[in-house]
């Protein structure tokens, strides 16, 4: 066989939308949110469960169905926010905007990293039948980091520094296979999830 370069008339996207959400202060309030529920924090898991040589965090899952009590109010409050980045998004992808024109979000985690920790396996959010339904990947990071920590895009060649309020939407597929490399000293704090297709298509 011989491989072929097909060549474009445009460069080429990487589609991995970039904001600063706001306001601020949301950030905070998640990280208040996390600590004051240890009870609820484990160790962070890959696909094939507990690895600390892929992975080395602490999480706290957050579903759906909880979200509804009191002291939820800050994740409701990141959530909306989060949503007018999803728009946003879509004004930018107008064939998505057409099969996915609202968010739907299951359990979702907030992550907290400390010295040496990382997510150093590179990984992408749909790799089995069990996690298909996952169109889009989000993050944001809740709290400035200058030594490492940084979250790597492989294939798009970028990497990008963890800053307070930075929340970016991006393909849930293979493309946008990413890692996040150790942190060197200070404390790391994210949240992180997935949008997934609606149960029922829309054929309109």
């Amino acid at each position: 066989m011989e491989r072929l370069n097909l060549a474009s008339s445009v460069e080429v996207p990487h589609f991995i939308g970039s904001w600063m959400i706001a306001p601020t202060s949301l950030c905070d309030d998640l990280v208040a949110f996390f600590e004051a529920h240890p009870e609820n924090h484990a160790q962070g898991k890959i696909a094939g469960g507990l690895n600390p040589a892929s992975k080395k965090s602490l999480d706290l899952t957050i579903r759906p169905r909880e979200l509804q009590q009191a002291d939820h109010r800050p994740v409701r409050a990141y959530l909306d926010a989060l949503f007018a980045c999803h728009q946003d998004y879509l004004t930018q992808w107008p064939f998505l905007q057409s099969i996915l024109p609202q968010a739907h979000i299951g359990s979702f985690n907030i992550q907290r990293y400390e010295p040496g920790g990382h997510f150093l396996k590179v990984h992408s959010e749909r790799t089995t039948l069990a996690s298909s339904h996952r169109v889009l990947a989000w993050m944001t990071y809740l709290n400035d980091v200058s030594d490492e920590g940084s979250t790597e895009f492989i294939h798009q060649d970028l990497k990008v520094q963890p800053c307070r309020g930075h929340t970016m939407i991006w393909p849930a597929e293979w493309t946008h296979a990413h890692r996040a490399h150790t942190l060197g000293s200070g404390v790391k704090y994210i949240v992180t999830g997935w949008m997934h297709f609606p149960a029922v298509a829309n054929v309109s």
